[in-house]
């Protein structure tokens, strides 16, 4: 098997794959619809109660994190999952249900995205480490690639089928077909070997949420990456708002606005694919990938017709989903194997947390501004974040010019990481004796957490 799909040697991740692309499908098929429903249905085109919208569903990870990462440490994380996506399966089912009948309203879809985003915030950090619980350390960067594939792969269809059916027979229709989904993911969980899942450090503090926290502080890398998925993730990645706007601007319905999403996922899946051909996850590649996203993103603000800026799409789709899944497989693979629960779920607090803060701003530029001023505040917050990436690159020291070529730039990747010593860190983390940061920068950092895990 290539390099490219090498997680798929292993039985558990197989069955996890096949269950999470269809269930991304239907989850795809309904951010559509509740971004389409609340800016056509509830409102007349009101671009701020869209942000609204999306800032109650993304609030509940940022506000809960603690608890949520600390749940997908201690408990088990197959029976967490099938409890979330059961829950995820009724709200989805329910809201379909009030837009047949006619008695959805804005107050009430307010209130069902705040629980959507509550069950996410305990259902997020627990998919993004059962990962590790699936594949080896020296697969989960591959593995956490072929999931942004995954969930790319869907999102190339979900959205365009969404904008299908709401113009065929309406946008409550488009939670029951999402609501059927959830079953492949439900089965996929009940099929999984629990025999063969991989052995995870347990966590013996019951009062150490702030460990993640304070792991996190200790390590300049991950605060930079952080730092940089917080500034795109609340206002970069307002997808629904700047298509949706976009589409009407340019005189689209719900098919158009579909169509967009899907051309966006285009370019995502060539990010995830490209991924997971990389033999592991460098921080490098993170600060690339988000100046890469600000340029995209201004050039399409400037688009002036439907196909050309649909066409600028992939450019954005393929940088936004290299800068975060490489993000998400350095976090998973250079962190302590009994904090991975905790840290991922500030990781996603972070990327999604930041939606409740940038959402209603792009929102309401869209609304008074226009989509374009929308899509460049985006980028301003872009090109912010590279401006952190790459100063921390100077400043660490990390980037210097070549020996011999006079206007060439490289980036030592050996240069050593602060260790964290163990009289500053908990011993309660592993159980036993505390295992410090290594001294050999990304190399070591991967090799520690192998022999780890």
């Amino acid at each position: 098997m290539s390099a490219m799909f090498r997680s798929f040697s292993v039985f558990n991740y197989r069955v996890w794959f096949i269950g999470a692309l269809v269930s991304n499908t239907g989850a795809w098929m309904q951010a559509t619809a509740l971004s389409w429903v609340v800016l056509t249905e509830l409102t007349a085109n009101d671009a701020a109660a869209m942000g609204v919208t999306m800032a109650l569903q993304f609030a509940p990870p940022l506000l809960l994190v603690g608890v949520t990462g600390l749940v997908a440490d201690r408990f088990d994380r197959r029976r967490l999952l099938v409890l979330t996506q059961t829950l995820l399966l009724v709200l989805g089912v329910a809201i379909g249900v009030l837009i047949l009948v006619g008695a959805m309203t804005l107050p009430l879809m307010y209130a069902f995205a705040l629980a959507l985003g509550v069950v996410a915030a305990f259902d997020n950090p627990a998919r993004q480490a059962f990962v590790s619980d699936l594949v080896t350390r020296e697969n989960a960067s591959n593995a956490v690639a072929l999931n942004a594939a995954s969930f790319n792969g869907a999102r190339m269809i979900g959205p365009a089928l969404a904008g299908i059916v709401i113009v065929a027979v309406g946008t409550g229709w488009v939670f029951l077909v999402n609501g059927v989904t959830f079953f492949a993911m439900i089965i996929a969980l009940m099929l999984i070997r629990t025999h063969e899942l991989i052995p995870r450090a347990k966590a013996s503090g019951a009062s150490r949420l702030a460990d993640g926290f304070r792991y996190v502080g200790r390590r300049p890398d991950l605060v930079v990456t952080f730092a940089m998925v917080f500034l795109v993730g609340a206002f970069g990645m307002n997808f629904p708002i700047f298509a949706s706007t976009m589409a009407l601007e340019f005189g689209q319905e719900a098919d158009g606005y579909g169509l967009l999403s899907s051309i966006l996922a285009i370019g995502s899946l060539a990010g995830a694919l490209l991924a997971a051909r990389r033999d592991r996850a460098r921080i490098r590649v993170v600060i690339g990938g988000t100046l890469l996203f600000a340029v995209a993103a201004t050039v399409s603000a400037a688009m002036p017709t439907y196909w050309t800026y649909a066409a600028t799409l992939m450019f954005t789709g393929f940088a936004v989903v290299t800068m975060l899944t490489t993000a998400n497989g350095y976090v998973q693979t250079t962190t302590d194997p009994a904090l991975r629960g905790r840290v991922l779920a500030l990781y996603m607090a972070i990327l999604m947390g930041g939606t409740p803060i940038g959402a209603p701003i792009v929102g309401w530029v869209a609304a008074e501004l226009g989509p374009r001023a929308a899509i460049l505040l985006g980028a301003a917050g872009a090109f912010v974040a590279f401006a952190i990436g790459a100063t921390w690159l100077i400043v660490s020291g990390r980037l210097h010019r070549h020996e011999e070529k006079r206007f060439r730039l490289t980036i030592d990747e050996t240069r050593p990481l602060r260790v964290v010593p163990p009289e500053e860190f908990s011993d309660e983390i592993a159980g036993t004796t505390p295992i410090p940061l290594p001294q050999s920068g990304e190399d070591a950092l991967v090799g520690r957490s192998r022999s780890a895990g």
